[in-house]
């Protein structure tokens, strides 16, 4: 009996009416399912790799789709919050100089916020000062340049006539209303009403204060929302991104004012009115790097051929000329590329794509962000911050996060 139930059943036969019995069926599903089963292994290998790779980058994309929206439906906030983060990071040096020489902490802070303000402030009123009282002078100006040049349009080699250079006048218009709202945009989203530009004006000072007064905790705060094994990596390139970031604003402060010293130097002894603003926008305008010192230095040269003719435009666009050669070549190599390594080209396109994405704002920022960037991920591909993780991690040592150092350590697992 013992032999007759270990024997294996017996498929039957083809005439045979019974249904088949449940083991040959479950074996008979089984090799006809097997083909299925090598399907992923048929598939060469460059297939399989790319399919993994593609859905990985789908969730990225996805989770930094998710963020660029949170960033333009905050902007209102986000904004203020990354101008406070630059200031921050300019006026470290200057309270790490008094506190060095026994100042008070909050006292050095206090004199750091005053300090910014009275000197922005007062830039921004002899700017505003000098157009004011020359505006008239431009506005006459302005009318005489423009029918001189309607009428060499006329008379001159092109021959065109009035309603030629009318409608030629309207496309433009309307050309630049189009393409200037990518432009604009960024700069109204946060400002289009007085209460927008005063909203975002104490949120600024107020970020400032606070990151200057308790950074150090704040930081801490960031650092304990990862997962403890992340982080001594967030920490390190927290630190890395923060240097770096220091260093970018205080090369990119000595830049700037190298430009409009040049610039606004060249305006001053061609004689040309508004000089002051016309520094001001430069130095303004050379925190966007490569874009905005052109855009500011061309408005010098129409100024120059507004007021003083075709001669003092050619030398204006000469001395811009040549301040922007020392920019490219001296200071950007010799000045910059020691505080930021990123290269030309991807500044040109980050540049770009942040005008794009958020008009000024963007091409502000695009800059100083691809470089932090850049060095977190450098830093924490480079695997440096495992000889750290020893379950200690401190906060960096500089005014954003205090000077004292203080270890906070990890609770064991």
């Amino acid at each position: 009996m013992a032999d007759t139930d270990a024997t294996p059943p017996v498929p039957p036969a083809a005439d045979d009416n019974r249904a088949p019995t449940r083991g040959w069926f479950v074996n008979r599903r089984r090799r006809s399912d097997a083909p299925l089963e090598s399907i992923d292994e048929s598939l060469p290998r460059g297939m399989r790799l790319a399919g993994a790779w593609g859905w990985r980058l789908l969730v990225v994309g996805a989770v930094i789709a998710v963020v660029v929206y949170l960033v333009i439906q905050l902007r209102l906030i986000i904004i203020p919050l990354l101008i406070a983060v630059l200031i921050a990071a300019l006026l470290v040096p200057f309270v790490d100089l008094l506190h060095r020489h026994r100042w008070p902490r909050w006292l050095a802070i206090v004199a750091a916020m005053v300090a910014l303000i009275v000197v922005v402030g007062g830039l921004l009123f002899l700017a505003i000062w000098q157009v004011a009282r020359q505006s008239d002078e431009l506005s006459k100006q302005s009318v005489v340049a423009f029918t001189d040049f309607r009428a060499w349009l006329i008379s001159g080699p092109l021959g065109l006539t009035d309603a030629q250079i009318t409608d030629s006048l309207a496309q433009l218009w309307t050309s630049i209303q189009q393409d200037g709202q990518v432009f604009i945009t960024g700069a109204l989203s946060f400002g289009t009403t007085l209460g927008h530009v005063f909203t975002g004006l104490l949120l600024t000072l107020f970020s400032t204060l606070f990151i200057l007064i308790d950074g150090r905790s704040i930081w801490g705060w960031i650092v304990r929302i990862f997962p403890r094994r992340a982080r001594p990596a967030v920490d390190g390139a927290g630190k890395a991104g923060w240097e770096t970031l220091r260093n970018f604003v205080k090369v990119q402060i000595l830049v700037a004012s190298i430009d409009a010293v040049g610039i606004g130097l060249g305006a001053f002894f061609l004689g040309l009115p508004l000089v002051i603003p016309i520094a001001v926008l430069v130095f303004l305008g050379s925190f966007i790097p490569i874009v905005g010192a052109v855009i500011t230095g061309a408005l010098a040269v129409f100024v120059a051929l507004l007021f003083n003719g075709w001669v003092a435009a050619i030398i204006m666009l000469a001395v811009v000329l040549v301040v922007q050669q020392v920019e490219g070549h001296v200071l950007q190599p010799l000045i910059m590329g020691t505080a930021v390594k990123v290269h030309p080209l991807a500044v040109v396109l980050a540049v770009a794509a942040g005008s794009l994405l958020a008009g000024i704002p963007g091409a502000l920022f695009a800059v100083p962000f691809a470089a932090v960037l850049n060095v977190m991920v450098h830093y924490v591909s480079s695997g440096v911050w495992r000889e750290k993780a020893t379950g200690v991690f401190s906060a960096p040592t500089t005014v954003l996060w205090q000077t004292v150092p203080r270890e906070v350590r990890r609770p064991r697992a």
